[in-house]
């Protein structure tokens, strides 16, 4: 389930180092053929999903100096996340928030939660 237009989550904004997860089914293999052993589910600590929305990443802190010379206007600057929307994302579930939006469970999940990532290479 990807991001898309007409897609109900493109109202969701996520904030800061977060990202956003739909859990995959426990079943469920990745063409490269990673999936988590039925003893590893069954203890909940540690889950699988895609990524659906990534937020901007760390805010990083801006000069207290006022240069003239500078628009007042600047923004915020962030240094982005590893983590992509589409990635196949190992996290631990005990760093995660649980969150039902439009009758649909996601999980809400530091990038520092996140113990691995598997993208395909033709995102």
């Amino acid at each position: 389930m990807y991001l898309t237009p007409d897609n109900k989550l493109k109202k969701l904004i996520v904030i800061g180092d977060k990202v956003l997860i739909k859990l995959s089914s426990g079943n469920e293999r990745t063409e490269s053929g990673l999936y988590l052993p039925p003893g590893v589910g069954e203890k909940e600590k540690v889950q699988q999903g895609y990524i659906i929305k990534t937020g901007p990443g760390y805010a990083l802190p801006m000069p207290v100096e006022e240069e003239s010379w500078k628009p007042d206007d600047e923004k915020v600057k962030y240094l982005p996340l590893q983590a992509r929307e589409g990635d196949l994302a190992i996290f631990l579930l005990s760093g995660a928030t649980e969150v039902v939006y439009e009758k649909e469970k996601y999980y809400i999940v530091p990038q520092a939660a996140i113990l691995m990532l598997e993208r395909e290479e033709d995102l």
